[in-house]
């Protein structure tokens, strides 16, 4: 069983997926880079506000954020997964669809 995934390591994974820098997220949250930079090295702690707003900002649950609610957390890493499979080509998702397929043990 691997480790739980802390709240300062979910908050930049969601950062890096919805696209945006620690200057752009510090930006949206009137805070400074360093700030960011602090939240996302677990050494500032984040508010209840400042949790709010990135969860609306990233398109996921505070549940999610603080690792609450396991089911949760697969829909939102589903959904973060979702975002890196709609960059693919369509050969490229038809291989990952194949490999998935074999993972499963469906071989269609």
């Amino acid at each position: 069983m691997s480790a739980p995934v802390e709240l300062h390591e979910r908050i930049r994974i969601a950062r890096e997926e919805a696209g945006l820098t620690q200057g752009q997220l510090a930006k949206l949250l009137d805070v400074s880079r360093p700030t960011v930079s602090e939240i996302e090295a677990g050494r500032r702690k984040v508010s209840a506000g400042e949790l709010g707003k990135m969860a609306d900002l990233f398109s996921v649950s505070t549940e999610w954020l603080l690792g609450r609610d396991d089911s949760a957390g697969m829909s939102q890493d589903l959904l973060l997964a979702a975002r890196h499979l709609e960059k693919l080509s369509a050969d490229d998702l038809g291989r990952v669809l194949e490999l998935l397929r074999k993972v499963k043990g469906n071989p269609e």
